[in-house]
Formats: C-alpha cells, structure tokens, sequence
C-alpha cells in the first residue's frame, strides 16, 4: 500500500512554502493541473494557482504541467506561464512524466510531483521514483466516477501514518 502513500500531505498549494522546495533539494516539479492548481471546471489559473507558480519561478523552480485532460485545456493554461506541458499524459503509466522531465531537463532526485489523485499523481510519482505531494482536491462535486475514485483513495489514506 506505500506505493499509494504520498510522501508529503498538504490541504492546498497555499499551504506549500519555498521553504519546502528548499529544505527537500527541490529543482524541478511536474504539476498536475486540474483539481490540485485549480477547479476542474477553471480554464484558467487563478489567484491562488498565479501565486504559487510564481513562488516557483522566484526560487528558480523549473516545472511542468503533467495533465491526463486533452490538448485544449492544458495547452491553454500553459500558455498563461510561457512553460511547457505534457497533456494526454496517461498518469499512472510513466511515458508522459519522463517526457516532461525531459523537457524541463529534470533530475529524478531534485524533482516533486504534485497533484490530487492517489491512484493517478501519487502513483505515478512513486513508480517514477520522485518526491510525491498530495493536496486535497479543490471541487467536491465531482462526476460518479471520480466519486468512486475519492471514496477508494479514503481506503488507502486511511492507514497512512
């Protein structure tokens, strides 16, 4: 059950600080988009998503956008922070996290993945080898199938210490 396990937890990206970033050796990091920036139904960054990805160019954190969602939507938030993304990215499988670290020149040991899902993010962090951070989803009201997704998640989480 680790491999399910985050290895940080926060509530929200407010709650992630430069201070972590540094203190974890962090460089690089691959951001899912929706549900962890913004609400899935956003389609574009808020003040909330605006402010944590400056914090990230601040500290010279280069990142990436690492989404499952198709080509519009993530190519349209991309274009807001001139960075580069990988959409369609079959998170939990592993070609489209390699293929945005590839773009962003990452390090496996300097990089976090942060996103939402366990059996999506955190999994696909785990299987990649990276620093994997967990934030709880921003929307509640989710379709049936993510509902049942959040209610096996809560199986998982439960025991994790």
């Amino acid at each position: 059950m680790k491999k399910f396990y985050p290895d940080v937890k926060f509530k929200s990206i407010k709650d992630i600080t430069a201070d972590f970033f540094r203190e974890k050796g962090i460089g690089y990091a691959l951001l899912d988009i929706d549900n962890t920036l913004v609400s899935y139904t956003s389609p574009l960054a808020d003040d909330n998503a605006r402010a944590f990805l400056s914090m990230l160019s601040e500290i010279g954190i280069k990142y990436a956008f690492v989404s499952n969602n198709h080509k519009e939507r993530v190519k349209k938030f991309a274009e807001e922070f001139g960075t580069v993304y990988v959409n369609d990215a079959g998170k939990p499988l592993l070609f489209g996290i390699k293929r945005a670290m590839r773009k962003i020149g990452a390090q496996r040991s300097q990089t976090v993945l942060i996103g939402d899902q366990v059996f999506t993010d955190v999994y696909a962090g785990k299987r990649a080898g990276l620093l994997t951070v967990m934030v709880d989803p921003i929307e509640a009201k989710e379709t049936p199938f993510f509902a049942v997704k959040r209610y096996l998640e809560k199986i998982v989480l439960k025991d994790m210490k």
